[in-house]
This record gives C-alpha cells, sequence and structure tokens, in this order.
C-alpha cells in the first residue's frame, strides 16, 4: 500500500497484470492490466494492492523543466487515467529502460532520458479509447490473459485455454484479434520460451530438463519453437551466458 499526499517528482505508473485500487485525488479506479497513470506534485494518490493477485507495473519517477512536456506528450498530465492496448506493448521499453540505468557508461544519462520519451510517445500511440477499456468484451479478454499467464506453464494448447477459461476458443482468437497483437497460442509460447531462456541461463541446466519444466515431451520439438522466437537454438543461448 502506498499513500502520499503529494510526491516531489512527475511519474508514470503502468500495470502489466494483476489487480488493486487506485485513488487520484478524489477520484478512484480499480487497478488493471494496461492501465497507466501519473501523479506528480500537489496530486495525493492512494494505490493498493489485491492480495489474492497482486499487481505487477513498473514506474518511472523523472523531474526538470521538460517534465510537464513527456506527460502531455502520452496524453497523462498528472492525475489521469489512461489505457494501452496490448496490456503489455508498453514492458519491453521499460525493461530497456531498467537495463539502461543500471549500466554505468558515459551516455547512461541521455539514453534513459530519451527511452522515457520513447515511453510516452508510445502510450499515446497506443492509447485505447475509454469506451473501449471498459467494454465487457474487453474484461473478458484481460481475464484470458490472467488465466495464461498465470497458468502458462501448464496449459498447452488452445484448446485446454478455453477450458480453463470456461470460453469458446474461437470467441478467445476473436478477442486477440481485437485487442492484441498476437494470438492467444502465440501468447502463451512466449510466455513459456521466455521462462525457458530464464532457467537456461543457469549454470548446469539441461535442453530435456527445460523443455519439459514448460511442457513439451519432445526437446527437437522444443528447440525449433524456441529457436523461431529467441533467434538462437537452445544450446547456442546457454553459450551467451
Amino acid at each position: 500500500m502506498i499513500q502520499r499526499e503529494t510526491f516531489p517528482y512527475s511519474c508514470i505508473e503502468y500495470v502489466v497484470r494483476g489487480r488493486g485500487q487506485l485513488e487520484l485525488g478524489a477520484l478512484s479506479w480499480k487497478l488493471r492490466a494496461g492501465m497507466a497513470f501519473s501523479y506528480g506534485p500537489g496530486i495525493a494518490h492512494h494505490i493498493a494492492s489485491d492480495p489474492r493477485d497482486p499487481p505487477v507495473k513498473y514506474f518511472v519517477d523523472f523531474v526538470g523543466k521538460r517534465a510537464p512536456l513527456v506527460l502531455e506528450k502520452c496524453g497523462l498530465a498528472s492525475g489521469r487515467v489512461i489505457h494501452v492496448f496490448p496490456p503489455d506493448c508498453i514492458m519491453p521499453l521499460f525493461e530497456e529502460l531498467i537495463r539502461s540505468g543500471m549500466q554505468p557508461r558515459a551516455n547512461s544519462g541521455e539514453l534513459c532520458s530519451r527511452l522515457l520519451e520513447c515511453i510516452a510517445l508510445k502510450i499515446g500511440t497506443v492509447c485505447a479509447p475509454p469506451e473501449a477499456a471498459e467494454s465487457r468484451a474487453y474484461g473478458a479478454y484481460l481475464r484470458c490473459r490472467e488465466v495464461i499467464e498465470r497458468d502458462f506453464l501448464n496449459l498447452r494448447s488452445l484448446e485446454q485455454i478455453a477450458e480453463r477459461c470456461a470460453m469458446d476458443d474461437a470467441y478467445i482468437c476473436h478477442l486477440f484479434r481485437r485487442f492484441d497483437s498476437q494470438t492467444p497460442y502465440r501468447h502463451l509460447l512466449r510466455l513459456k520460451m521466455n521462462h525457458a531462456a530464464a532457467e537456461l541461463q543457469k549454470p548446469g541446466s539441461l535442453v530435456k530438463d527445460v523443455a519439459a519444466a514448460v511442457g513439451f515431451s519432445d526437446s527437437f520439438h522444443f528447440s525449433r519453437l524456441f529457436r523461431s522466437m529467441q533467434g538462437f537454438s537452445p544450446s547456442q543461448f546457454r553459450k551467451l551466458r
């Protein structure tokens, strides 16, 4: 829980998944995937996590004469809330901002500043209309994404996703075509392969064990999919460690 009456910096926060409650001034929203919001000096804010499904979110704090322009660029004047489609489309830029900020190089400050502007520009580009963000179809899409992201290690097919979500598989595909840039099965594979990449970085890891851990009994099939999504075979990826 975070509760402040004011804050010395401008801030952009971005929710990737999970739930909670947000209050900005006198207004209140339910936290959910794809929500971006801002606050800063003079803006009281209260952020509470749902303990049953705590949110995962990114934030960046910044200060300077150009700070209001950055917020204006993404339509997030201090104290505003918007939604983006698909919900995780801003995440790679935040990850790159984190990586760049942790590297002590001569141009790290300038690079992080440019990445912040890229984040603002991207948010402004993929901002969702309010009526879409509040629709029942969008809520169903978010529930499907949450099921996939919560249980991706155990799910193996679109049929299993549909059964777990209690929805027709054709309808789930329709939701992803409307609100996302990938199919539900592609999203499932991406989560599996990202998890596999993290496991392959561990000393002593074996490709067949990692394949089994993400639901593949055929390590050759796993290797082909891993290469198609990561650009390297599992054995080549291990050498990059």
